[in-house]
């Protein structure tokens, strides 16, 4: 997984798109909720470095990779009450032609936690997967929100294995 996202890094230059130029890249805030926690981060997205236009009854392509920073917070008495993680995501995205401004996303990446314990769990191991899966509307050229669920767990590496699950709504800036 690593090396995945060694090369995704490698190749975050951005292309342009047939018609229109790339984006710059954006700004994130997201906020979630989940079974036993809530979630607030921030994040920045590179251009795109992979993209296709494609024909107009086919719809957008692009992947970009996202770089975030969240606190997540406890419900209730659970301890310990708060932890820090910090992410990369390589996404894909699909914009259907028939629908501007609509898109899907999903992606995995690698997140690390501060604590191994949280919110009465054991996560066992700092180093955690992510899995998201999310839809969005691209409302102007610089602003975008999206609604992803997204799912944080060690894939088995060590037990426990109680994963993270929180639902997020995401607000980006694009310059």
């Amino acid at each position: 997984m690593l090396t995945v996202t060694g090369g995704l890094f490698a190749g975050a230059t951005a292309i342009a798109q047939e018609g229109a130029a790339a984006s710059p890249g954006g700004y994130s805030v997201q906020l979630g909720n989940g079974r036993n926690a809530s979630r607030a981060g921030l994040s920045w997205e590179t251009a795109p470095w992979w993209g296709s236009a494609g024909e107009a009854r086919e719809g957008r392509w692009s992947a970009v990779t996202e770089l975030g920073a969240a606190r997540w917070a406890a419900h209730g008495d659970r301890a310990p009450a708060s932890v820090w993680q910090v992410s990369v995501t390589p996404l894909v995205r699909y914009g259907p032609a028939s629908l501007p401004g609509l898109f899907l996303e999903a992606g995995i990446g690698a997140s690390v936690f501060r604590h191994t314990h949280f919110a009465d769990d054991a996560i066992s191991t700092a180093f955690q997967f992510g899995d998201h899966l999310g839809v969005g509307y691209q409302v102007t050229a610089q602003h975008r929100i999206s609604l992803r669920l997204s799912h944080y767990s060690n894939a088995g590496i060590k037990s426990p294995n109680p994963g993270l699950t929180v639902l997020q709504l995401s607000y980006t800036y694009l310059p």
